[in-house]
């Protein structure tokens, strides 16, 4: 949590949280959120304290989502996404109708589709769907890969695997996929997510290892071991926390 890098630190909070620390985690980081003027950071600083209960702080990203002029919307819409928001959605709801901006779109549809009364939430699975099978752009349609394949359904699987030809030519979005499925239960994606650990890249890494920690992959424990000695901050950070998930506080 002392490191100058600011968003390990913040991805080291929610290993915290996992572990049971929220005490340094509200102790640490509600001073910074006090201080901290950027959008984008002010959402990481407060979607961890939301996760780490302090849901007061859930206002700082409705906030941001409803600033057009703010640099954060997209992050603040991820956020609720990631902390499983089920208090006023009238936000998300605007985002996701209105907006023309497709990774705001995607944010918000994600945090609707996570937690909403089922007809909101059949529109944003809908989306969701629909955007990974037309989407050209693969920095996009990897969105709602990521999406789906933590909160979609086995029957998305084919989905995904279908756009696996489209993403040849650039290795993270076909991580993304590759995770997408491992974490649908993919017996060739987790393979291929094991393969991941030893990718030279460290961002594919680092998605190895949060993927693997919350598909509950018990097979990839040798390898978020070997990870907690990685070069990059970050990869060693999400095997912490994935070594966290998968073992509890038994560690």
């Amino acid at each position: 949590m002392q490191s100058d890098d600011f968003w390990p630190s913040i991805h080291a909070a929610e290993g915290l949280t996992v572990g049971g620390r929220v005490d340094i985690v509200q102790a640490y980081l509600t001073p910074r959120l006090a201080a901290e003027s950027d959008d984008q950071k002010r959402c990481g600083l407060a979607r961890e304290l939301v996760r780490a209960g302090s849901l007061q702080h859930g206002s700082v990203l409705l906030s941001v989502l409803s600033d057009k002029d703010s640099n954060g919307q997209v992050h603040a819409a991820e956020s609720l996404y990631k902390v499983g928001w089920s208090g006023d959605a009238s936000a998300l709801r605007a985002a996701f109708s209105d907006c023309s901006e497709m990774r705001l779109r995607l944010m918000a549809a994600a945090a609707l589709a996570k937690h909403c009364e089922h007809s909101v939430r059949k529109d944003a699975f809908s989306f969701l769907r629909e955007n990974l099978r037309s989407e050209s752009d693969p920095a996009i349609f990897r969105l709602s890969a990521w999406v789906l394949g933590r909160i979609g359904e086995s029957g998305d699987r084919d989905l995904i695997r279908s756009r696996l030809d489209d993403a040849q030519t650039d290795t993270l979005v076909f991580a993304f996929l590759e995770h997408a499925l491992a974490a649908l239960g993919d017996p060739r994606g987790r393979q291929a997510l094991l393969r991941n650990f030893e990718s030279k890249d460290p961002v594919i890494r680092t998605y190895a290892a949060i993927f693997a920690g919350e598909s509950g992959m018990m097979e990839a424990s040798p390898n978020l071991i070997r990870q907690l000695d990685d070069k990059n901050l970050d990869a060693r950070i999400r095997a912490a926390h994935a070594l966290l998930l998968l073992f509890g506080q038994d560690l």
